[in-house]
């Protein structure tokens, strides 16, 4: 699904992007899983591929930041990638019960890929160490489910 951001929605998440970076900064917290480095592109794609997602499920999107404990948007951990062709990345230690999306693309043309139940992610065949990095799950496009069945699952469960 396509979904492209107005360039007022644009602004209003890469702040939320610019405030996630300014926070990390300020605690010294150290990008994760061998990543040379987050910085405020990384960050500000991130929150902008949140809401892309929101956008493409008409849900509210709050755009926190500091909620390192809390999902993305309820029920959903979203992960955005830059290139339409990069995979969605689910790591050893990422939640089994959580819902993983994956969305592509650079503000303000993304797509929202699929989605994929975080112990359905994490087969072996699926595990690779990319760029000497950790071992991390990379799940094929063409195995994630339609982004359309989380807002039938959605309808269905509150009738």
């Amino acid at each position: 699904m396509d979904i492209t951001l107005t360039w007022h929605e644009v602004a209003m998440a890469s702040e939320i992007g610019r405030l996630r970076h300014l926070a990390a900064v300020r605690a010294g917290r150290i990008p994760g899983y061998g990543f040379p480095g987050v910085g405020w592109t990384e960050h500000c794609e991130g929150a902008c591929g949140e809401l892309a997602v929101a956008k493409a499920l008409g849900r509210y999107w709050d755009g926190s930041v500091d909620t390192f404990s809390k999902d993305d948007m309820p029920g959903l951990q979203i992960r955005t990638r830059s290139k339409h062709e990069y995979e969605l990345i689910v790591r050893p230690q990422d939640s089994d019960d959580a819902t993983w999306v994956l969305v592509t693309g650079v503000a303000p043309h993304y797509r929202v890929r699929g989605w994929l139940g975080g112990k359905d992610a994490k087969r072996d065949e699926w595990l690779r160490d990319y760029g000497n990095r950790p071992k991390a799950y990379f799940v094929p496009h063409d195995a994630l489910r339609p982004i359309k069945e989380l807002t039938s699952e959605e309808s269905q469960q509150r009738a």
